[in-house]
């Protein structure tokens, strides 16, 4: 705040006074705001308001409308048909069958945290049997004298296991410094290829030690049986290729 300071001077002349005041200012300077200046803190006040809007709007603080939901646009092309074939097998059976592939690779003189890698995959899937019908030819049935028919057919094959994307998953991941610095020069450094080509290994063994092709031979059986049935048949006879499994009916 300025201060006055009056002063009386004597003067010469008995009449006439001259008086003296001084404003002393307290040091502290005015400010004075230039057009750059307010243009600035208009500026920042109008990013620190948008800033509090939006985490507002995304939070869901502020209950209107959200002008920054994602939108999601599918450019996929049509899928263009590049071949066609005739099927001519049945699938007389499918089984289900789960795996555990649980694969490490080591490095040697190095510890597991430094170099090296290990993963655990749950994998589910389904593997076919089917009866190759294309191969078959006139004397593929045969009607006997008793007025019975006898049907031989290939015995059964089973399909390439199939793995399910949905039903299947890694449970665990392990990797090395190394492995992880690794990655980020790997276009896709935790690829799931390897373990699902080795759970396909697994389920189709499985396949194989199970009754998959057994119950596919009955099934084919029953089904022939009862085509044949509505033709007038009532004694079918299949035969497979091969000797039947173990519980396979004829």
């Amino acid at each position: 705040m300025p201060t006055l300071l009056e002063d009386r001077a004597p003067t010469t002349d008995a009449g006439h006074e001259v008086t003296v005041r001084v404003v002393a200012d307290g040091g502290r300077p005015r400010r004075r705001w230039s057009l750059g200046g307010i243009v600035s803190t208009l500026v920042v006040a109008a990013l620190a308001v948008g800033v509090l809007v939006i985490a507002g709007v995304l939070t869901g603080v502020l209950d209107i409308a959200n002008p920054f939901s994602t939108r999601t646009v599918d450019r996929t092309q049509p899928a263009l048909l590049k071949q066609m074939h005739d099927l001519s097998r049945y699938t007389a059976a499918e089984g289900t069958f789960r795996s555990t592939v649980d694969i490490e690779d080591d490095v040697a003189f190095l510890p597991e945290f430094v170099a090296g890698e290990r993963t655990v995959f749950e994998a589910q899937g389904t593997v076919d049997a089917n009866v190759d019908f294309s191969s078959l030819d006139g004397d593929a049935i045969q009607k006997n004298a008793d007025g019975s028919v006898t049907v031989t057919l290939p015995e059964p094959r089973l399909g390439r296991a199939e793995v399910d994307p949905h039903t299947s998953r890694v449970v665990a991941r392990d990797r090395g410094l190394v492995n992880r610095v690794a990655g980020f020069f790997s276009d896709n450094p935790t690829s799931e290829r390897r373990v699902t080509l080795l759970a396909e290994q697994k389920l189709g063994q499985a396949a194989r030690e199970s009754n998959l092709v057994a119950r596919a031979e009955r099934n084919t059986t029953k089904m022939l049986s009862g085509f044949l049935g509505k033709l007038g048949y009532e004694n079918v006879r299949v035969v497979y290729a091969t000797p039947p499994h173990p519980g396979a009916s004829t």
